[in-house]
């Protein structure tokens, strides 16, 4: 392909992208295709000779496609929707364009620059304090491993990456038990191990956990020989939102003098709107490392996930690594690569200065507040259903509940209403239980899409009975 070609292919395919995002609302939110489908209906060798571009878009639209579930629905109301806003598609399209690797300041100095711009825009616009700086990482699970690598090694004296953890005792390290399963991850990766990611169980209509409770975990641990590394809160937790309260975990953590990391993946973008912060964001500049994922609700495109830190120099001395051929003369200059564990870089922040200039701050409040708001109304009809039952009121954007039955009942509910197609949930667990989750974050979803979904549950439920 030639570049006249490649121009040309280039405007066929905008075409297609505004009337596939135009058009989603009529398609079905989850790929209605079995298992293997699609394998079923590709070559099983590589072709030898060059095929028409024409011919592979056709295949794309008629083999692809169908197998695609579309995070971009109005009504896709599962997991977090990966959000993709028209300007960070954009800038997406101009990075994969110019396709710079970015590991270094000299390699591409505007992408260093504008990222440690758009990492304190951010800062302002969540409240945080002017302490903290930051770095985009690709994702959240990748922030917190590189928080609980540096917990390992402040607890080691920056002597785990030298000479290993035989013999260091047993590293701890401190959570609720509504983290996301990338904490857990996280501690098989680091060599912490399963068993010492200790779990406290979570209370409260917020569901955090109990700060008394978390002190007498870590007292049990000194007295047992153990050591003690981190602690890890959260705000808005994956299965029904749980949030901690920051300021009790502070305040342990500072005792014991542990490392503090707080994700705040999902629900740390509608800090942006300042009349959440009394309930859930107090006392957070107190934490060592923070992360959140404007690729979430913010609505920048996948991958964009930002991990602030109050202090970058325990993460530095955990993940830098500076061979000669990395080195930089001249002027210091902030090279990313070296605050976290990949050293390739993407230039994520373009997509993140094309978001927030053509928004700005108040269009992107205004839909975090519908969306909660809209929450909340639907979690009001449904608790009306008969028979239904609310299992955690919302907490922002997010609810749960369960139909009238066992855990099969919900399970069956669940697949009924995904294969009907009209709109995508997906279940969780909580207290035992399994529950029905529901989310609202798709970036251009409406109120009529949110409530559409209690007319949607209700038939589906009278028509499985």
């Amino acid at each position: 392909m030639n570049w006249d070609e490649f121009a040309d292919w280039s405007k066929h395919i905008a075409d297609w992208g505004a009337h596939y995002h135009k058009t989603l609302g009529d398609r079905p939110v989850r790929a209605q295709t079995k298992p293997g489908e699609v394998a079923s209906r590709l070559p099983a060798s590589p072709p030898d000779k060059p095929e028409d571009m024409a011919a592979i878009l056709q295949d794309f639209d008629d083999i692809v496609m169908p197998g695609m579930t579309h995070w971009q629905h109005p009504r896709f109301f599962a997991y977090f929707p990966a959000n993709a806003t028209p300007p960070s598609m954009l800038a997406e399209q101009l990075v994969n364009t110019v396709a710079a690797q970015c590991m270094l300041w000299q390699t591409s100095p505007a992408a260093t620059e504008v990222e440690g711009l758009m990492v304190d825009w951010m800062r302002q616009a969540l409240g945080l304090a002017d302490h903290f700086t930051g770095v985009i990482q690709d994702s959240a699970s990748s922030s917190t491993l590189s928080a609980v690598l540096t917990m390992r090694e402040r607890a080691t004296g920056y002597t785990g990456n030298r000479e290993g953890l035989s013999g260091k005792g047993h590293l701890r390290v401190y959570c609720s038990d509504q983290v996301h399963t990338s904490i857990d991850r996280a501690a098989w990766v680091a060599g912490i191990g399963q068993d010492n990611l200790v779990k406290i169980a979570g209370q409260g209509p917020l569901h955090g956990m109990d700060a008394a409770a978390l002190d007498a975990a870590i007292n049990a641990d000194i007295a047992a020989g153990h050591i003690p590394a981190g602690i890890i809160a959260i705000t808005g937790g994956t299965g029904v939102g749980a949030c901690d309260n920051l300021g009790p975990i502070l305040k342990v953590a500072k005792a014991h003098d542990l490392y503090t990391h707080l994700d705040a993946a999902w629900a740390g973008s509608a800090m942006i709107c300042p009349e959440l912060h009394a309930q859930f964001w107090a006392d957070v500049d107190g934490f060592d490392s923070i992360v959140f994922n404007p690729h979430k609700w913010l609505g920048a495109q996948f991958d964009c996930s930002i991990q602030f830190l109050r202090d970058a120099t325990p993460q530095l001395n955990t993940l830098k690594i500076e061979p000669e051929y990395l080195k930089t003369s001249g002027e210091a200059v902030t090279n990313y690569s070296e605050w976290t564990i990949p050293l390739g870089r993407r230039f994520r922040a373009l997509k993140l200065w094309f978001l927030i200039r053509s928004y700005g701050l108040e269009e992107l409040q205004t839909r975090i507040r519908n969306h909660i708001a809209w929450a909340e109304e639907l979690c009001e009809a449904i608790r009306e259903l008969d028979g239904f039952e609310i299992t955690t009121e919302p907490i922002f954007s997010l609810f749960s509940f369960r139909c009238p039955g066992d855990d099969d009942a919900q399970q069956r509910l669940v697949d009924a209403i995904n294969d009907d197609g009209r709109i995508y949930l997906t279940q969780g667990a909580f207290q035992g239980r399994k529950v029905i989750r529901f989310q609202v974050g798709q970036f251009d979803t409406t109120r009529k899409d949110v409530m559409m979904a209690h007319a949607v549950i209700l038939e589906v439920w009278e028509q499985i009975q």
